[in-house]
Order: structure tokens, then sequence, then C-alpha cells
């Protein structure tokens, strides 16, 4: 069996090298370096043969690619014989390349070893004179913005090696950071003659008279002015809530007391949608937000479930019902809700379109429940073929509520309402208009107008009880005119 022995070069001092890797390279004649940039490689040369692996980068547009491409060219070459492939610092500190290699090789049989070499993250804690005891973490300038950032741990983002990387490193930590977050930009830590290290605020990061280069990384020390913007500050303080010194009304919720309240909050969003009123919205939608936390905190404590499973559980169906974006699968455009119904029943288990039907939340408000039927039953060809035979439809259930109410058949006129009304969803769904909207339109309407009519009798010093329908409706005939105008 070949093996790899994975070195690590240390931070760029040859004082920092460790004794075990010195011996490994210079025992080898298979040597392989991800990277000549690095201070130790002049140094290195005089001694050792090896072949440098810089021209990966040149081939690949992106990091990932770059990664995975010298992995597997050093696993291939491993096939032919043992050899060393050395890498900045230490092995397991910040080196992508190196977990690639050992789960390759371990399908291929390849034994990798690694000797290491002091970090450039120990040399940083030296040099800024920082206790790692403390806390931090270590973030990769490419993965910033994918990661969660805890403002309350000190932070270190390997790889700012130019202007553009690090105006974007900006942008992600203001997300976190207020604006004159104490930032230090680090440079060749561990280098004698060579370390660098500056104190500036954050909106000065990428100011011109700033230099970067491959050893640079940043040191941001944890700030005791946080920001709650991210779904984890909100779980913690749920959790501060309904922990045992939290709040006596938190603590006595259950996911059963709490159910109006997420209707509640979905209807508060919905108006401020309608208004247009972004504040609002994000006002609404946090209190949206806060009922999902609050829920999941409450399984959490169960034991039944967390936010964690709740956040897979939607990933997860997102995935499946877009096979065409996730996957491979074709999928006619045209059709494209049909498709998602039937991805939809497959997940339920459900054989029939009848069951889907069933599945329609009992409490949906009437009118939208209505129209979600008519949608499903529709999509599988149960629908009228065209919007004269739907207008027909009103005018019949109109004629036959007329009937049962002048035969005075109190028992059927709430069912022949029903029927009248479901055909007018029916209709609305034709001329592709949304029923609660045009509704409340309406009311919205009729608030205006009976508001005019009231404030017009109050300037002629009367009440309702001292007019008369005749001149209520020439005054209701007033507000409409004054619509139009």
């Amino acid at each position: 069996m070949s093996r790899i022995n994975i070195i690590g070069l240390g931070p760029g001092d040859m004082s920092l090298i460790s004794r075990g890797a010195m011996d490994e390279l210079k025992k080898s004649d298979r040597i392989f370096l991800r990277t000549e940039k690095h201070p130790m490689v002049d140094e290195l040369r005089k001694t050792i043969k090896f072949e440098s692996l810089d021209r990966f980068y040149d081939e690949n547009e992106d990091f990932e690619h770059v990664y995975r491409n010298i992995a597997e060219f050093v696993v291939e070459k491993a096939e032919e014989g043992d050899l060393v492939y050395a890498v900045p610092g230490h092995p397991r500190v910040a080196e992508k390349t190196v977990g690639i290699i050992e789960s390759i090789a371990s399908e291929k049989g390849i034994d990798v070893v690694t000797t290491p070499s002091m970090s450039f993250v120990d040399a940083m804690f030296d040099y800024l004179g920082f206790d790692p005891s403390e806390g931090f973490r270590l973030i990769d300038a490419f993965e910033l913005e994918e990661s969660y950032i805890d403002s309350d741990t000190a932070l270190i983002v390997t790889q700012v090696y130019d202007e553009f990387i690090a105006s974007n490193v900006k942008l992600q930590l203001m997300e976190v950071y207020g604006d004159e977050q104490d930032v230090y930009i680090v440079r060749s830590a561990g280098i004698k003659g060579q370390e660098f290290k500056k104190k500036i605020k954050l909106y000065e990061l990428d100011w011109k008279d700033n230099s970067f280069d491959y050893l640079t990384s940043l040191y941001i020390p944890r700030s005791d002015k946080k920001r709650y913007n991210k779904v984890h500050d909100l779980e913690l303080i749920m959790a501060k809530l309904r922990s045992e010194d939290g709040c006596d009304w938190d603590k006595k919720q259950t996911h059963e007391s709490l159910k109006n309240s997420i209707i509640e909050e979905a209807y508060e969003l919905y108006n401020a949608i309608e208004n247009n009123d972004i504040d609002e919205m994000i006002e609404e939608l946090g209190d949206v937000l806060l009922q999902v936390v609050f829920q999941c905190q409450i399984g959490k404590e169960e034991g039944m479930f967390d936010i964690g499973e709740v956040s897979e559980g939607i990933c997860k169906k997102l995935i499946t019902r877009h096979p065409h974006i996730f996957g491979d699968a074709e999928i006619d455009r045209e059709n494209f809700e049909k498709t998602w119904e039937d991805i939809k029943k497959k997940e339920k288990g459900e054989s029939t379109v009848s069951e889907g039907l069933r599945r329609i939340p009992v409490y949906l408000p009437a009118l939208m429940k209505a129209e979600k039927v008519q949608h499903k039953a529709a999509l599988v060809g149960f629908d009228w073929d065209n919007i004269d035979d739907v207008f027909k439809k009103v005018e019949e259930e109109y004629s036959e509520l007329l009937d049962e109410y002048r035969k005075g058949n109190i028992q059927y006129i709430k069912e022949e309402l029903g029927d009248l009304l479901f055909s007018i969803v029916n209709l609305a769904r034709f001329l592709e208009a949304d029923t609660t909207e045009a509704l409340n339109m309406t009311t919205e309407k009729f608030v205006r107008r009976f508001s005019f009519v009231e404030d017009e009798l109050v300037k002629s010093g009367k009440t309702f009880n001292e007019s008369n329908l005749e001149e209520m409706d020439k005054l209701w005939n007033q507000a409409k005119d004054k619509e139009k105008n």
C-alpha cells in the first residue's frame, strides 16, 4: 500500500517548521507543494526538489475546483508510490485539500498520514497576544457569506489577499458588526522581520492605503455591540425567555395556546403588504418569524422537534418539488402545477385526488378554501370549458336561491346561498381575480362611502335616526360621484 505524507510547512519562518516535517522533506524524492507562494520555499529550494501545483489555480475558475483537482492529482500520483504533499502552516488548519485527499485516498486504499508544524493561527495568537482559550472562530473569506458569525466570539478571516476580497468581507461583516468595530489586518504572522499588523475600523477595511497579499488575514475581537440580525439570535432570546429565570407568560405558552397567534400575525402581514408599507412588513414578518421560533422552542423542550428539523424538512421539500432545478428532470412548464400536485400526492402517500381535497385545512378562510378545492379539481380536467358556462352557472344558482327564498324553504336557503358563493368563486378563478382582495376592496369602498354619508349628515346637524333612506341614498350617490371625479 502506498502512502501520502501531508507535511505542514509552518507559517513561513524556518524556525517554526517542525523537525519531523523537515526530516520527511529531506528523505523524500517525490514532493509536491500545493503552492510556491510561501516564504520558506526559496530556502527549501536550495536542498529539496519539488513540483509546484500552482498551475491548478490558473486552470480553474473557482477554489472548489482547484482543491478538488489538486487532491485528485495527488492521489493519482500516490498510486505510483509514496509521496510527500506539503502545504502552508498546519495540515489540519484551514487546508481544504487535506480532507478531500483523505476521502479519495480511503476509497483507493491509500494510506494518509500528517506531519504537522505550527499553524499561521498559532503565529497570529502569539503576534496579537490573544489567548485562544477565550474562544475564536476561523472562517475562510470565501465562506463568510454562508457562515454564522457570533460577535461574542473572536473571529479570524483567512485568504483576504486583495482589495476586492477585502471589500466583500467588509460588507459581510457589516451585517454582524457596527461600522466602528475594531479590525486588525495581520500579514506574515510568524515570519521574523516581515510581521505586520494594523488596527483600523471596519468601514476602513477596503481603503486604498491598506495592502493585502496571500499571507493576509483579519482578526476581529469579540464585540459587546451585538446586532440581532440572525435567526439564531432570535432562537437564543426565545430560549432565554422560556428558561427557568425567563418570562412567566412565555414559559406557560403551548402549541395550543399559540395556534391563533400565527393566524393573526399572518393577517397583519397581509395588511402590511396590501398597504405597501415596508416598515410595517419588516415588523410583521418579524412577528410571523417569532411564532415559528416560539413553536420550535416548545417542540425542542418537549423533545419532539427543533428549528433544525423544520428547516431541513422545508429544504428537502423544495428540492424534491423542483427536480428540474435540483436534478436533471425534464418538466413541461405549461403543466408545472399539475406536476407539483403529483409530487405532493407522492410525498403524502395519496392515491386519489379526493385525498388531496380533504387535506386542505378545515379552518382555512371559506373563500380561499373554495378556490383551492376548485383549482385542484381543475388540474385533473374537472372544470368548465369556457367562462360563458361559468356565468350561466352563477345565474342558475342565483335563480335557485331566489326560488327557495320565495317558497320560504328556510332549510335550503343556506345550501343554495353556499352554491351561489361557490359558483362566484369559480367565476373569479376564471377571471383570474382574487376573491378575498375583490371582497376587501368592496368592503373598503362601502366604509368610505358610508363615512361620507355620516359626515354629511353631521354637517347638516342630523343623525341617522333623524334622516331617511331617500336622503341617505342621495348622499351615497354623491359619494360615488366624488370617487369618479
